[in-house]
């Protein structure tokens, strides 16, 4: 691939007076489905679950295992990025990876524990405001939440308090500067274009005046504040970073590292600090081996002493400001308007739609600000009966987001509120605080930020602003929704099937909008295909079943039950009982209702034990919608994943059967289409659809746990082989996927039992597949688990082989093999086995 190429062993670190900052701002905007609080399936990432799971594995994951390459592409040695950069993690992604891929989360951490040791006690990370809220365009309050959970997520994560902060998008004014003084805050970064005027520190001489660009990023500024207050301003080098994000820089990382060595001024006494800002995703995700051409960069920088690798902490305590800068307010690195890019038409989009138009801007955030005054007017009215301080309480509650246990709740609940509380006005505290959790979340800037109110991002946020209509009615009482409705219908999409807000908010909310007995409906109607315990979570809630009823008869199944169902979040409560029917195949039917008393449920399950023995379908159908009051559900009534899920499970067999039937047309058919193929002749139509159903169906059975313990090498090539012989169009991505976990699962066995050959034979056997395979298989996963087997046992295996251990000979033969196919750089200091 042309980059990271380098015969290299660590040397010291070596002190310059030239410092070089890579900053990398990892983010992704919450996900969740605002009642579940869980990220649904999302086709648009496939093959894998969702975006979040998409970029760890292009990004965030690769940073944190990034190869340093030999002259022969061969994997030299594995370094942790985030140890050597200044980074922050949004709170929000930070919050996902600890649940959804602890690894990487641990990396990042270990990463900045690191920096600390590297960098005179400076950790690497930053914080972040917490929902990547446009701060300028905030009300006071909101700024002040933004920051004081920022820091509090921060400090539970990394251990300690933050040195900086990342404002999202850079956008600042003088008011969110003071709030980060006030809260301790040592510095942020900034665009150069945010510069305003300049001046040396306690010199008699004027302003001058640098808008456009034109301050000096080699140096850091003070920012005096109207409060007496101060923090430092650090303005990033715009061409170098621009470079990065968007011409290609990081195509070779000896270019990169001689490109960042190249802004300083060889005229210039004194310290200087090139540094750039970019978007974390940028290294993997937007550039595909950015993450390797950044370790080759800074590899290459101190290998070559051009400069000592710093973060901001550590340059600020060596090198105080001796300048002083004022800011341009209300302005951001991603639009040449100030902050119009979330507020209004400004001219700003992804360019990728000629003749779209972004006023439907202006009238979301007018709907917004309608919904968050209102709501907020009640909190404070509601709160203040409950606890001490509504908007302390408010920002003090992120402790209960990052621990919602029972001893954090009580804890919060004694120092907060206005004496002992009712189990009911205790509900009703931790309502109130979830509206006003979700009116910061509708905020999160990617709403505003593309070019179509119907986009992901913007559809997010109106489902968080649905969840805030359904909190704050339920508290008041009042209906608003038909209001906040007609706000929203003010902003039209640019895709007419869309329509507008208003239409956006039915379809969004309506169909993602989850109450108790949404959630015990989803409950019984799942338990028929899996297995629960008799306390269970399910997403955001806890279920508890205290009787249940479960006859079968042939393919005929009936489930009838009572559970409590208690929200994670709120800690409502409800009693539900529950029937549900499955008919063997996707035809389910299915109740729920307030418990009717002990006596009354007993008798219904009679009726319907009763129906069911007598195989009297009917009258079980009836029986159900008498109970359930006709209030029933269906398989479209589950939640998107499980939905998903049952419907796999219900169409495999069904799909099995079917491929099966293409695969004995196939195979009783192959010699005449190799036949026509040899002679060039075209496949008629039904031929190729045959020969395509069949031999993608067979390729994704070998390549998947099911075609064996090991995978039939010889098996998949021949399968690969008759696809290319009868111009089969393969189904790439989902093979690769396939063969790629393959891989991975047998590499992590592997390092399980590093000494096994089995394991060295089965991981050699699926990766042997890649020069085969018509596409790239991506192996970093497998390479690290390789690399971590290699520095911890091949040295010892080598010894014992050269001693003439049987085992440990073959053992290392193996391994070689295994090294050669997945590109690792063997140690070359131990010798040839005798």
């Amino acid at each position: 691939i042309g980059i990271n190429r380098v015969p290299r062993a660590a040397t010291a670190r070596i002190e310059h007076l030239n410092y070089i900052c890579v900053h990398a701002h990892f983010y992704q905007p919450p996900r969740e489905n605002p009642w579940l609080e869980e990220i649904e399936l999302q086709d648009t990432a496939y093959p894998f679950h969702d975006w979040n799971e998409r970029v760890t594995a292009e990004c965030y994951e690769p940073n944190s295992v990034a190869r340093i390459l030999d002259t022969q592409n061969r994997i030299v040695r594995i370094v942790n990025n985030y140890s050597n950069i200044s980074f922050n993690v949004g709170p929000t992604l930070m919050s996902w990876l600890e649940r959804g891929n602890p690894e990487v989360y641990h990396a990042i951490l270990n990463a900045d524990r690191e920096g600390k040791r590297r960098f005179s006690g400076h950790g690497n990370a930053i914080a972040q405001a917490f929902h990547h809220m446009i701060l300028p365009l905030a009300n006071s309050r909101d700024k002040e939440t933004e920051i004081v959970w920022g820091i509090a997520d921060f400090q539970r994560r990394f251990g300690r308090d933050p040195e900086g902060m990342w404002l999202p998008e850079t956008a600042v004014d003088v008011e969110s500067l003071e709030l980060l003084a006030k809260h301790g805050i040592g510095h942020v970064i900034l665009s150069p274009y945010q510069a305003g005027r300049v001046r040396r520190t306690g010199a008699a001489v004027d302003w001058q005046d640098v808008n456009g660009g034109r301050v000096d990023p080699s140096r850091a500024y003070r920012a005096a504040l109207p409060s007496g207050k101060s923090l430092a301003l650090f303005f990033y080098d715009g061409p170098l970073s621009q470079a990065v994000a968007f011409e290609r820089l990081l195509d070779n990382g000896e270019r990169f590292a001689n490109r960042l060595a190249s802004g300083f001024a060889a005229d210039r006494k004194g310290p200087q600090l090139v540094h750039i800002a970019t978007d974390g995703e940028t290294y993997g995700h937007h550039h595909r081996h950015g993450d390797m051409a950044l370790a080759y960069a800074l590899d290459y920088v101190e290998r070559n002493k051009l400069a000592t690798v710093t973060n901001y902490g550590e340059f600020l305590e060596k090198h105080p400001p001796q300048f002083e800068a004022e800011i341009i307010e209300r302005t951001s690195w991603s639009c040449a308007h100030g902050v119009g890019r979330w507020e209004r038409n400004c001219g700003c989009s992804s360019g990728g739609h000629w003749g779209w138009t972004q006023e439907w801007r202006a009238p979301l955030r007018k709907a917004m600000d309608w919904l968050r005054d209102k709501s907020a007017a009640q909190y404070e009215r509601l709160a203040k009966e409950l606890i001490e301080d509504p908007w302390e309480a408010r920002d003090q509650y992120i402790r209960v987001v990052l621990d919602r246990s029972a001893e954090s709740r009580a804890d919060f609940l004694a120092e907060r509120s206005r004496g002992a509380l009712t189990q009911a006005n205790q509900i009703r505290v931790w309502k109130l605080l979830e509206l006003e959790r979700h009116a910061l979340m509708m905020y999160t800037s990617c709403g505003w930020f593309f070019d179509d109110l119907s986009g992901i991002e913007t559809i997010q946020i109106i489902q968080y602003a649905g969840r805030v209509v359904q909190l704050y009615e339920a508290l008041t009482g009042e209906a608003i929704e038909s209001e906040f409705c007609e706000l929203l219908a003010a902003a039209v999409s640019n895709v007419p099937e869309h329509g507008n807000g208003a239409a956006i908010y039915r379809r969004a909310v309506d169909a993602n909008r989850v109450d108790l007995s949404k959630l015990a409906a989803h409950y019984a109607i799942s338990s028929l295909f899996e297995t629960y315990q008799d306390k269970t979570d399910s997403y955001a809630y806890r279920c508890e079943r205290d009787s249940w009823l479960d006859l079968s008869s042939g393919r005929l199944r009936l489930l009838v039950g009572s559970a409590t169902f208690t929200s994670k979040t709120t800690a409502e409560r409800t009693r539900q009982i529950f029937g549900a029917l499955h008919f063997g195949d996707h035809n389910v039917t299915g109740g729920v209702a307030p418990d009717p008393g002990p006596e009354a449920f007993a008798e219904m399950q009679k009726t319907f034990t009763s129906s069911f023995e007598r195989a009297d379908i009917p009258d079980l159908i009836r029986s159900i919608d008498k109970a359930f009051g006709g209030n029933t559900y269906t398989v479209q009534s589950l939640f998107r994943d499980e939905q998903r899920r049952v419907l796999r499970e219900v169409l495999e067999s069904t799909v099995e059967e079917s491929e099966g039937a293409f695969r004995r047309l196939y195979q009783q058919h192959a010699p005449l289409m190799r036949f026509l193929g040899a002679l060039k002749i075209p496949l008629p139509m039904v031929f190729q659809s045959t020969a395509g159903t069949a031999l993608n169906g067979m390729l994704r059975r070998a390549l998947s746990d099911k075609g064996g313990p090991i995978i039939d090498v010889e098996r998949v090539k021949s399968i690969l082989e008759e696809a290319r012989s009868a111009g089969v169009v393969l189904d790439i991505t989902a093979h690769e996927y396939a063969l790629r976990r393959r891989i991975e699962g047998e590499a992590a066995e592997f390092l399980k039992s590093p000494k096994s050959i089995y394991r060295i034979e089965a991981l050699i056997a699926s990766a042997s597949l890649q020069s085969f395979a018509p596409f790239h298989v991506y192996l970093s996963p497998a390479q690290t688990r390789a690399y971590q087997v290699m520095e911890g046992h091949y040295s010892k295996m080598k010894k014992r082989a050269n001693a003439g251990d049987a085992v440990a000979i073959q053992w290392v033969m193996r391994f070689e093999e295994l090294a050669k196919l997945l590109s690792l750089n063997l140690p070359a200091s131990v010798g040839s086995i005798a």
